[in-house]
């Protein structure tokens, strides 16, 4: 299939300005990013279409030979990555090219824009995830859980700065501080991070031992954590600043604790709606009767049972479910009768029971409408 138009898919003029065609990539970015858009089949190959065409027309020598030559210019040779066009490294670029807009929005909070030579080359830490189990009574009643986190912590020794006595970084000589650096192949200048500093900007003359330089170091964490009433399995509570600690002093990642809530032996769960699947006596569910049910809250509860009574019917115990998690009061519970028939008769009982069932022939009218719709379908068929 052939190529679209670079201008076509960032979506601007051909004599866009060099802002233009940033701020509409960053726009196609945002829009397009694959976690933004799991039920898009199409949104990754988007995006690769929307870096690709970025990194040609950012370029003021690469755009011009794109307006010259137009997609032919980087084709057999001419400088191109000769896989999805110029530049492109595959999954890799995901990162990198949403990494751009956010530097471009927010370089100045993370230490400095890029090419700012002398900013302080901090980097966030990563985002944590933490998977809780906590029982039904626990969701009920909410509870504060103290929990042990295996994370990275800002190293004590050098304070987090990554140099021995907590000596400010140098800039790095090779990229000026840059964090990348570029090399001329034709009339295109290819970019990549440097390889000294790794793309920091900035390099550490004396480690410190203890961290060996990264300014931080593995250690289990002990963290209490308010679980709050009406949370369900999917919940997803987050701790701002608890996650990872950031690569040389950079701020720390966040901690998410995504919540299971364990299967109940006595109540199934459906948002604030407990069942509870009592089973009852053949005589009781026949002649009507009181039950005791327990509920959630560790109380017990009456329940009268109509006479006559089938399996599966239902009965309401109104605010004996679970607590909303945002407020607004609790559901319900619901009791469904399983009416139980009697197993390993006796002679004597089964006696009894024959002679019941003669004495009961009319008393069963599902039955007996049961009976009236099967005669009723067979002579259908006969005719």
């Amino acid at each position: 299939m052939a190529k679209r138009d670079y201008y076509e898919v960032l979506g601007v003029s051909k004599g866009a300005s060099a802002d233009e065609i940033k701020k509409a990539y960053r726009g196609k970015a945002k829009e397009l990013h694959p976690d933004r858009n799991k039920d898009n089949p199409n949104a990754e190959a988007e995006f690769k279409e929307a870096n690709e065409a970025y990194e040609v027309l950012k370029d003021a020598e690469k755009k011009a030979a794109y307006d010259r030559f137009g997609h032919a210019a980087f084709e057999g040779g001419m400088g191109g990555s000769g896989r999805g066009g110029p530049g492109f490294q595959g999954q890799g670029d995901f990162a990198s090219a949403f990494s751009d807009v956010f530097d471009d929005l927010f370089g100045d909070i993370m230490g400095g824009r890029r090419g700012g030579g002398g900013g302080r080359r901090a980097v966030r830490g990563s985002d944590l995830r933490y998977n809780l189990r906590v029982s039904l009574e626990d969701a009920y009643q909410g509870m504060q859980k103290t929990i042990q986190v295996p994370t990275a912590v800002a190293c004590d020794t050098c304070n987090g700065s990554g140099a021995e006595g907590g000596a400010e970084p140098t800039t790095c000589p090779t990229c000026s501080g840059m964090g990348k650096v570029r090399a001329s192949q034709g009339f295109f200048t290819v970019e990549k991070t440097c390889p000294t500093c790794s793309g920091l900007g900035q390099i550490i003359q004396n480690p410190c031992k203890t961290c060996s330089g990264a300014g931080r170091v593995e250690k289990d964490r002990s963290l209490s954590v308010n679980i709050p009433a009406g949370v369900e399995t999917g919940t997803r509570i987050r701790l701002a600043g608890e996650g990872e600690a950031g690569l040389r002093g950079g701020p720390a990642g966040d901690l998410y604790i995504f919540i299971e809530v364990a299967e109940h032996a006595l109540f199934q769960r459906d948002g604030n709606i407990l069942f509870c699947r009592v089973p009852v006596s053949m005589t009781s569910a026949a002649m009507g009767g009181d039950i005791e049910v327990p509920t959630i809250d560790g109380g017990r509860s009456r329940v009268k049972i109509p006479a006559g009574s089938q399996s599966g019917r239902q009965m309401r115990l109104r605010g004996k479910g679970m607590p909303s998690l945002r407020g607004g009061g609790a559901g319900d519970m619901l009791i469904e009768l399983a009416v139980e028939t009697p197993v390993n008769l006796t002679s004597k009982q089964k006696e009894l029971l024959r002679e019941f069932e003669k004495l009961s022939e009319e008393n069963n009218p599902e039955s007996s409408g049961f009976l009236k719709k099967m005669k009723t379908f067979w002579e259908s068929m006969k005719s």
